[in-house]
């Protein structure tokens, strides 16, 4: 008897690692590549990373990441050969330094699908043309450049999650704003841009325009260091900047180190919810709020539809979307959004909502060119770049 519930106890083990292997999905291998950060950026990269695994875990996909050894084109393309070396057949590519990687790889991989982040025409457009390109991607039809066959990249509309937060610092009541950008990039510029239409649009409505300056300067870097530090600190402690928006992955802790020197000294976050992050690593309170992009929710519906639907090819293949405002009733459900916010009664929760749905409706607009600062009413001092 003890013979024959051993045998059986057996064979129940044995069908349920057969069952195990069965549930696995064995068509898809999903790899995600870094660009020239780490899993740990409390940016882009974690943020792909972690939606990434939390999918591939949910759906038994095999998943790994690679994180190229520095910083170029050739670097990341040695990464998408060693994944697809690998047996990986989809590929998630974050920042717009992977458009030099399409280029050079989509056409040598056409089996595989490449699901990039932030990643517009004109970077692969730049990265295909060189010096030939004029920076300007209506110029030209960028799939004429790559092999888009197998690439979807969903671009954001920074510049709307940025009007948000700088419509909410000033109607917040800080009158006195700085802009920290990493590089200017066009990402980056267009937080930045939109920033300011925020902060002048709610001046002008509490007619406080004249009382209102934006203090604007790049990093040309996308972390923190002490020449950044010390920059910032002469903002807030001499030019008597309140609240900087710093924007530029880990660019944050030099906003927030300088921050916490002074009272009432405030920083507002970027790309995620950095609340956090930030209050949890400096001051609590220290962050107003974060210009937040979708970048999960992006990896999801992507993965998703790859893995799970087989609907790549038809509905995403060869597209670069822009995502921004999907609905005007709940903020939360859009692709660009604040994060965790200090609510007052001059900005209620409410008033934000109002604000989605006026923005949503197009009874407000904001421009999202990148080519010069917009024209505003209150003081606007551009810096170009810290070093």
């Amino acid at each position: 008897m003890k013979k024959l519930i051993s045998l059986l106890l057996a064979a129940c083990m044995l069908l349920g690692l057969v069952s195990a292997a069965s549930a696995e999905n064995t068509e898809w291998k999903v790899a995600m590549i870094t660009d020239y950060g780490d899993i740990t950026d409390q940016s882009f990269n974690q943020t792909t990373y972690e939606a990434a695994k939390a999918f591939c875990e949910a759906n038994n996909i095999p998943f790994t990441y690679f994180k190229p050894t520095g910083d170029s084109t050739a670097e990341r393309v040695a990464m998408v050969d060693a994944a697809v070396d690998g047996g990986y057949n989809v590929l998630v590519m974050p920042g717009y330094a992977f458009g030099g990687t399409i280029v050079e790889t989509s056409e040598l991989y056409p089996d595989v699908k490449f699901i990039a982040l932030d990643v517009g025409a004109g970077d692969i457009l730049e990265a295909a043309l060189g010096a030939s390109y004029d920076y300007n991607p209506d110029n030209w039809t960028v799939t004429d450049h790559y092999y888009a066959d197998n690439v979807f990249s969903a671009v954001y509309q920074e510049e709307l999650c940025g009007y948000m937060a700088g419509y909410a610092a000033v109607k917040l009541g800080y009158r006195h704003l700085g802009f920290l950008g990493g590089m200017a990039v066009p990402a980056v510029i267009r937080y930045g841009y939109g920033f300011v239409q925020g902060a002048d649009a709610a001046a002008v409505e509490l007619d406080v325009a004249n009382d209102v300056t934006v203090e604007y300067v790049y990093g040309n870097q996308f972390y923190g260091d002490a020449d950044i530090t010390a920059y910032m600190d002469n903002w807030y402690q001499t030019l008597g900047v309140e609240v900087v928006f710093a924007c530029g992955g880990a660019i944050y802790s030099s906003a927030a180190e300088a921050a916490v020197k002074v009272e009432n000294g405030k920083v507002i976050g970027v790309d995620v919810d950095q609340a956090a992050l930030i209050d949890g690593a400096y001051k609590e309170g220290l962050t107003v709020t974060s210009a937040m992009k979708g970048l999960g929710a992006t990896v999801d519906t992507l993965l998703t539809a790859t893995c799970i639907e087989g609907i790549f090819d038809e509905s995403y293949a060869g597209k670069i979307e822009t995502l921004g405002l999907v609905t005007g009733d709940d903020p939360a459900a859009n692709y660009v959004q604040l994060g965790t916010t200090q609510w007052s009664d001059s900005f209620t929760e409410d008033d934000y909502k109002a604000l989605v749905k006026a923005m949503f409706d197009g009874t407000v607009t904001v421009s999202n060119a990148t080519d010069a600062a917009p024209a505003t009413t209150i003081t606007l001092n551009e810096y170009g770049n810290v070093k």
